[in-house]
């Protein structure tokens, strides 16, 4: 173990498991089984009061502060520039000052405070999204591709978060015509009360027309989101593709998920522009409207010049809010409406199986399994409770049972036991201290080598200890003599920086770090090559000591060195055999 080199300091555990000093940014959104998406947008809406409450006070002052320019102007002009009065007219200028000075401060803080509240609100959904996706109970239902489930934390999360701008700034142009209409109402109470009731129709005339675009909009971003998929999941098995020479048809299932994509999104902007468009033009007759009717008074002597010139600029300003309420609030509304039905398909997903309750491990470790249904029948086998047992069984059985022992997918019938107790009434903690599989491929995070390995010990005293033994038994020694940094070194997000027989030896060393009663290990070594598997296959059994370690494999260094080889046949017959351990 001496040519191991973790790093001059402690191991720095990752982030993850270590304890937080903060509490949490906040609550999570409620969601259950009845929640519609429209409750939770209104949920997402309202999910920060602390921030989008004055955020929402300082955006109405600064569109009333705009709103207030021309009637400052109007009153500067009838009462200082009118008159003659030099002082009166300093004074109303004075006065326009401090209405800019305001207007532009509450825009400023009014937008910080609400942008802060946004990415609070989507930090939070977004750890709601995620913690379901990675739930140890699993998902049932319909099957989810990775891409999909990215593509709904990342993208659709964003756009439900959006809808949090829907507290703020539609309520602000929102407040802005109401005080035009009361200003209108204290000169002319005909033009107050065309606005007081235009803006309504408006906002009714929005809700109307939103429907087709809402239907396109959730087209268009499931489309987007099978296509963002489609190129996650090609990404990811890249390799794989280029080994069996498929780049041809993973090119043309992209294409086509592409293509579909972008029908969608060309469909559903289409929508978009005319909706606008329509919303416009009902503004824009409603603005000329009043402006005629204005322009109609003034001539008859029932407005001053002053009055005029407010009556003008309020028609001319009120024209912005009245069209930002159709663009703001109509395409935040029906975009977050979209994303939130397929946010919730993952929230509302069932689980696999029940969460267990039991957090006290067995007072042995010996793995039994009775009658538990597989795709060729029911198996029945005790395994030992000591030392390496080979399993050789066919690539169908080992994935089924190896889902069953990991706990990611229940059985209907029979049981799985370790010391007497079932592992599936563990609760998660306890279960994964007792019986832990580690899959053939392993999913590693940024960070480095060291850090990688120590991620499934916790909190432990001895850590670095036990990364440095694991990663000796898992032949990682030479992974650290051929790194720049030994195994300080830096693995790159998902492990890219290494290659797969990299991956898998430090996957293995992880598995082995954590010291778990009972160690299932799924072809542990079909990424490395034979020199390196013999040196595993040596040192694993040192490594393991007197626990339990079961290893699925076809290896015939693996099964040379176990002590012990259990056959599953395609009846589910299952033969175990001693195995003298080899010198």
């Amino acid at each position: 173990m001496e040519g191991v080199r973790v790093g001059s300091g402690r191991i720095r555990l990752p982030v993850l498991f270590e304890p937080s000093e903060h509490p949490p940014l906040r609550r999570p959104i409620a969601v259950d089984a009845e929640t519609t998406p429209r409750q939770l947008v209104l949920r997402t809406m309202f999910g920060n009061p602390r921030r989008t409450v004055p955020a929402a006070i300082l955006v109405v002052g600064h569109q009333v502060g705009e709103a207030l320019v021309p009637v400052v102007m109007g009153l500067a002009i009838d009462r200082g520039v009118g008159t003659g009065d030099l002082a009166a007219t300093l004074r109303w200028i004075v006065v326009l000052g401090c209405v800019f000075a305001m207007l532009s401060l509450s825009f400023r803080f009014g937008s910080r405070i609400g942008f802060l509240g946004m990415q609070t609100i989507q930090h939070g959904l977004r750890n709601q999204v995620t913690d379901r996706i990675l739930d140890p109970r699993g998902m049932a239902g319909a099957g989810r591709s990775p891409g999909v489930a990215l593509s709904i934390a990342t993208s659709d999360v964003t756009r439900l978060a959006i809808t949090v701008a829907a507290v703020v700034y539609p309520i602000g142009e929102l407040g802005a015509v109401l005080f035009c209409g009361v200003v209108l109402l204290w000169i002319s109470w005909p033009l107050g009360v065309v606005v007081l009731l235009g803006a309504p129709a408006i906002l009714w005339c929005l809700d109307r027309a939103g429907g087709p675009l809402r239907r396109r909009s959730e087209h268009e971003q499931k489309a987007a989101g099978e296509a963002a998929g489609a190129a996650a999941d090609l990404v990811a098995g890249f390799r794989v593709i280029k080994g069996i020479h498929a780049e041809p048809e993973a090119d043309r299932r992209y294409a086509v998920a592409s293509e579909r994509a972008l029908r969608a999104v060309i469909t559903a902007r289409r929508a978009q522009g005319a909706y606008l468009g329509v919303m416009d033009s009902v503004a824009a007759l409603f603005v000329v409207t009043v402006g005629i009717a204005a322009g109609v008074m003034t001539v008859t002597g029932t407005l001053t010049v002053g009055q005029l010139i407010t009556v003008v600029g309020l028609t001319q300003f009120v024209m912005g809010p009245l069209s930002a309420l159709g663009t703001n609030f109509g395409r935040i509304w029906v975009a977050g409406l979209a994303s939130a039905k397929r946010v919730l398909m993952i929230l509302q997903a069932p689980y696999a199986r029940e969460a267990g309750t039991v957090d006290v491990g067995p007072t042995t470790d010996v793995l039994e399994l009775d009658a538990v249904p597989l795709p060729g029948g029911e198996l029945t086998v005790t395994l030992p409770r000591r030392g390496v047992t080979a399993v050789v069984a066919d690539a169908e059985t080992t994935a089924a049972l190896a889902a069953v022992l990991a706990r990611s997918k229940s059985v209907e019938s029979g049981s799985v036991r370790v010391g007497g107790q079932d592992v599936f009434e563990f609760d998660d903690a306890t279960a994964i201290r007792v019986l832990r599989v580690a899959p053939h491929s392993a999913d590693l995070f940024e960070g480095s080598v060291a850090e990688n390995i120590a991620a499934g010990i916790g909190e432990a005293a001895d850590a670095e200890s036990r990364v440095t033994r694991a990663a000796f038994a898992a032949a990682c020694d030479d992974v650290a003599e051929v790194l720049p940094h030994g195994l300080d070194t830096e693995v790159g997000e998902a492990g890219r920086l290494l290659s797969g027989g990299q991956r898998q030896r430090i996957g293995l060393a992880r598995a082995l770090a954590a010291d778990s009663a009972v160690l299932v290990l799924v072809d542990p070594t079909n990424a490395v090559d034979s020199v390196t598997e013999t040196t595993i296959a040596e040192r694993l059994r040192a490594a393991r000591g007197d626990a339990a370690t079961v290893v699925f494999t076809h290896s015939p260094t693996l099964i040379a060195h176990a002590d012990a080889v259990l056959t599953i046949d395609e009846d589910m017959s299952a033969t175990l055999a001693g195995q003298a351990v080899a010198s």
